[in-house]
């Protein structure tokens, strides 16, 4: 067995070592995914309110028109670019720019860079909607906060982290092995709901005992962009896996967990 093991160990030094345009794309998609890890943990405490230097409700209140107008267009530049690069039709024409082995690399790094610029230039507005004072509730609310993440988290897991942030075909590319879709499953959170992600989101933006004017902002806007996402992503499902989704459609909540119809 050793014996095997050195000869292909041995044939993929072989197959790597002259490819350099492999190294050069996983040290791309390496740092696409260091920037990413950046924006998401940013995102904990930008939404949050604490640890990170800029939040959604630091800093000096501007002109509320002002605030308005520049915290839309944060959040619709983040959308555009997030809706378009995720569409099939995007997705051909663009790999006939750049290879297909980052392209998902690509689609990482520039959503993560909107999110970047969204805390830079995001105006708080400060005026409260609802303040809990109970310490049991705002208890209560910081749990589910942390909660909501988890589950975005663990979400990515179960259905490959390294495939949906472009680690995986960066890898595959470096080996020159071809990129296989990993099909459909519904491992995990997703018996019980489609978009277990998306619930996560949704729960980590709404979950505050002090909700701002500029906060809820924030998170009406994105809950109506996840709403509006998620009908082309199903649209796109549909379309690439048929039948099997549109049971599992039938069976499994998008948002709401429950358990699954038989």
């Amino acid at each position: 067995m050793s014996d095997t093991f050195t000869k292909q160990d041995i044939a993929t030094s072989s197959r790597t070592s002259g490819n350099a345009g492999g190294v050069l794309a996983l040290a791309y998609g390496a740092l696409s995914y260091a920037v990413f890890l950046v924006a998401f943990l940013y995102a904990i405490g930008f939404v949050g309110n604490f640890v990170v230097p800029k939040t959604i409700d630091s800093g000096t209140e501007r002109p509320l028109s002002e605030a308005l107008i520049v915290n839309v267009l944060l959040l619709g530049a983040f959308a555009f670019q997030h809706s378009i690069m995720a569409r099939p039709g995007f997705k051909k024409l663009w790999t006939k720019i750049i290879p297909k082995s980052i392209e998902r690399s690509t689609f990482v790094l520039l959503a993560s860079f909107m999110l970047l610029l969204l805390y830079w230039q995001w105006r708080p507005i400060l005026t409260p909607v609802w303040v809990v004072e109970h310490s049991v509730g705002q208890l209560l609310l910081q749990a589910l906060y942390f909660l909501g993440w988890l589950i975005v988290f663990l979400g990515t897991f179960m259905i490959n982290h390294f495939d949906l942030f472009g680690l995986r075909q960066v890898y595959l590319n470096l080996l020159n092995r071809e990129y296989t879709e990993l099909g459909f499953r519904t491992p995990g959170f997703y018996k019980f709901v489609r978009h277990p992600i998306m619930l996560g989101f949704l729960i980590a933006f709404w979950a505050t005992p002090v909700m701002t004017f500029g906060h809820l902002l924030f998170a009406i806007a994105t809950t109506g962009y996840i709403l509006i996402a998620l009908q082309l992503e199903e649209r796109d499902l549909v379309n690439h896996f048929g039948e099997q989704y549109q049971e599992y459609r039938r069976k499994t909540s998008m948002l709401m967990p429950r358990m699954p119809k038989r």
